[in-house]
C-alpha cells in the first residue's frame, strides 16, 4: 500500500499541483488537501465552525494568507556538513537542527483561485456633447444582486410589455379620432350656416338693388326708372303691321295692328273697330270694315293718316289660314269668356267656357270670329285679341323657325310683307309675350267713326305713337276737321276747300256742343306757320289760330263755329 494513501501519513499533503499563475505568466503550485480520515471530518468541521465562532477563526483569510506565502518562492539553505538534509514542508514551521517531531496533521484549506490581475485603465476618451434629440439611458449597476455594491435603490426603468397595452392604445386612437370627427362636422356645420347667411345678404342686397334701379322701392326712383322713363318720352323705334281676319265662312272682317317697341322691347296688339272712319283715295271718308271688304286698296296708308302711325306692311289671314297657324304650333290655350255652340252646318265645333281652355285650330277660329246676339263689337275684337296673343306665345322664338312656319301656312302674302319680314316679327312679339312684356287694346271710337280724346291720350299716342309728329317735314300736314256749327252742309264745303288745297284730311266728326267762333289749333311750334296757311285756305283770320290740345290726331285741327262761311 502507497503511504501516500495512508490518511495518517503527514507528507501526504505535501503534494504539489499547479494553481495558477503569477503577474508575470509563471505558474504557481500548491499542496493537495488530503482528505480527512472517516470519523475525523466530522469532528474538523465542528473544530473550524466552534473557532470562527469563538475566536474569529476564518479558514478562508487562513488559506489566503498561505497562498500569499508560497507565491514567494523561497531558496532553502544548504545543510551544514555532516548534517543530514531532509526536506522541509513549507509553512509547518520545521527546524532542520531539531529532531523531527509528530505534527498532528490538519486538512489543507481548498485553494482559492487567483483573482485576475486588473486590466490596464483605457485612455479617457474626450466626451460626447449631448444631443438634445437623445433621451440619456438610465443609470444601471454594473454588478448584480451578488455583487456587494449592489443596492435595491440603484435600478432601471425598464418597459414591461403589457397584454393590455395594444387595447389601450387602439381606444386612445378611436376616441381621439371620434373627437376629432366630432369638431370637424361642428366647424363644417359653422361653416355651412356662415355661407347661408352670406348668400341670403347677398340675396337680399341684390334684390332691393334691382327694385331701387328699377323703381319699384316705395318714395325711391330708381336710374332705371328714370331711364326708362326718358326712353318713353323720347322718339320710339316701332316694327308695325296691320292685320286683316277675314270669315270666309260667315262673311266679315276684324282688323288689328301688331306693334313691336324696339326701344322699350315690349309688344302690343291694337284692336281696330270696323267703324273707324278712314279716308279713300278721292278724298270720300268711308269706314274701315267697307273698306277692307273691298279689297283693302290704300287702307294702310289711310290708317297712316288718321292715326299718324307709319305701318310697315299688311297681313290678310283669312280662317283657313289662322286654322293651320293655331295647327302648326301644336294648339293655343286661352281665357274663354263665353262658351261658343257647335254649328254643324258650318262645321264649328263647340267651345267651352272657362280660364286655359284648350283650342285647336277650328276652335280658335270659331272663337275668334265669334259674337253674340246683342253684344258690341268690341266684344268680338277682345276674342280675336286673345287668340292672337295665344298663337304668338307659341310661335318659335327663332327668327328662322318661325319663319318656317309661316311658309307652312301656305298663304299668299302681300308684296310689301314676305315671309321673312313677318317671321322675324312674330318671333320677336312672341319673345315679348313669353315675357308677359305685353299687352292688348281696343281702339275707343265714336258712333260717326272718330277717335275719342281718350283713345288719342292713352293708346294712340302711347302704344302706337302716332301724333302730329308723325307727320314727315315738308310733307302736307294733317288737317283734322271738327263740326261745332250744327250744320252739315258747311262741314261738306270746307272738308272740300282742305282736300283742294292738298291736305290730309283727317274727319274729327261733331263736337259735343256747338261754338259761336272757329278755333284752329296745333301743337308743335314748327306747325304753326302751317296752321296759318291752313286759316288762310278757309279764309279766315290769322287771329283764330292758336297753340292747344287737339282733339282730333291731326297735325292740325279746325273746329268749326257758327261765324264760318263756306266761300
Amino acid at each position: 500500500m502507497n503511504d501516500r494513501q495512508d490518511p495518517y501519513d503527514p507528507y501526504a499533503a505535501q503534494e504539489q499541483q499547479l494553481i495558477g499563475y503569477d503577474p508575470y505568466g509563471r505558474p504557481v503550485y500548491g499542496q493537495v488537501p488530503a482528505q480527512p480520515a472517516p470519523g475525523q471530518q466530522y469532528e474538523q468541521q465542528y473544530d473550524q465552525g466552534y473557532e470562527q465562532q469563538q475566536y474569529g477563526y476564518d479558514p478562508q483569510g487562513y488559506a489566503r494568507q498561505q497562498q500569499a506565502y508560497y507565491q514567494q518562492p523561497q531558496q532553502p539553505a544548504a545543510p551544514a556538513y555532516g548534517q543530514q538534509e531532509y526536506p522541509q514542508a513549507p509553512g509547518l514551521g520545521y527546524d532542520t537542527q531539531q529532531a523531527p517531531q509528530w505534527i498532528p496533521q490538519q486538512a489543507a484549506p481548498e485553494p482559492v483561485a487567483p483573482e485576475p490581475p486588473a486590466p490596464a485603465p483605457a485612455p479617457a476618451a474626450e466626451p460626447e456633447p449631448p444631443r438634445p434629440d437623445r433621451v440619456p439611458e438610465p443609470r444601471r449597476s454594473e454588478g448584480g444582486p451578488s455583487d456587494p455594491d449592489y443596492r435595491t435603490e440603484q435600478f432601471a426603468f425598464i418597459d414591461q410589455p403589457d397584454e393590455d397595452s395594444e387595447d389601450v392604445i387602439d381606444w386612445l386612437k378611436f376616441t381621439e379620432s371620434r373627437t376629432e370627427r366630432r369638431e370637424e362636422a361642428r366647424r363644417r356645420g359653422r361653416n355651412r350656416v356662415v355661407a347661408l347667411i352670406v348668400v341670403l345678404a347677398l340675396f337680399v342686397v341684390a334684390g332691393a338693388g334691382y327694385l331701387w334701379y328699377a323703381g319699384k322701392l316705395p318714395f325711391l326712383d330708381g336710374p332705371g326708372q328714370k331711364k326708362g322713363a326718358a326712353a318713353a318720352a323720347g322718339p320710339q323705334k316701332r316694327d308695325m303691321i296691320v292685320v286683316h281676319l277675314h270669315n270666309t265662312k260667315k262673311g266679315g272682317t276684324s282688323t288689328a295692328l301688331l306693334v313691336d317697341n324696339v326701344t322699350t322691347k315690349k309688344g302690343a296688339t291694337v284692336l281696330l273697330p270696323n267703324t273707324l272712319g278712314v279716308g279713300k283715295d278721292d278724298g270720300t271718308g268711308t269706314a274701315l270694315g267697307k273698306a277692307v271688304e273691298e279689297g283693302g286698296v290704300g287702307v294702310k296708308d289711310s290708317l297712316d293718316s288718321v292715326l299718324g302711325t307709319h305701318i310697315g306692311g299688311t297681313w290678310r289671314l283669312d280662317t283657313p289660314f289662322l286654322e293651320n297657324l293655331v295647327e302648326l304650333v301644336g294648339g293655343i290655350e286661352a281665357d274663354t269668356d263665353v262658351a261658343v255652340p257647335a254649328d254643324d252646318a258650318a262645321k264649328i265645333p263647340a267651345v267651352g267656357q272657362g280660364p286655359k281652355q284648350h283650342l285647336s285650330g277650328a276652335m280658335a277660329v270659331a272663337y275668334a270670329t265669334y259674337r253674340g246676339q246683342g253684344e258690341p263689337e268690341a266684344k268680338q275684337l277682345d276674342r280675336f285679341g286673345k287668340v292672337l296673343h295665344a298663337v304668338l306665345r307659341k310661335v318659335p322664338g327663332d327668327a328662322k323657325s318661325a319663319t318656317v312656319t309661316v311658309e307652312s301656312m301656305g298663304q299668299i302674302l302681300d308684296p310689301s310683307l314676305n315671309a321673312q319680314a313677318l317671321g322675324a316679327l312674330l318671333a320677336k312679339l312672341g319673345e315679348h309675350a313669353k315675357e308677359g312684356a305685353y299687352r292688348t287694346d281696343v281702339l275707343a271710337v265714336k258712333p260717326d267713326g272718330t277717335l275719342s280724346d281718350d283713345a288719342n291720350k292713352n293708346v294712340v299716342k302711347e302704344v302706337l305713337g302716332g301724333s302730329f309728329t308723325a307727320a314727315q317735314a315738308g310733307a302736307a300736314p294733317r288737317v283734322g276737321l271738327k263740326d261745332a256749327t250744327g250744320d252739315e252742309k258747311t262741314q261738306v264745303a270746307a272738308k272740300a276747300t282742305l282736300l283742294n288745297g292738298g291736305y290730309t284730311f283727317v274727319d274729327g266728326g261733331k263736337a259735343d256742343k256747338t261754338l259761336p267762333t272757329t278755333q284752329i289749333t296745333y301743337q308743335d311750334d314748327a306747325q304753326r306757320a302751317k296752321a296759318v296757311d291752313v286759316a288762310k285756305t278757309l279764309g279766315l283770320p290769322e287771329t283764330v289760330v292758336k297753340k292747344g290740345e287737339n282733339a282730333v290726331n291731326a297735325d292740325i285741327v279746325v273746329t268749326l263755329g257758327k261765324d264760318y262761311k263756306p266761300s
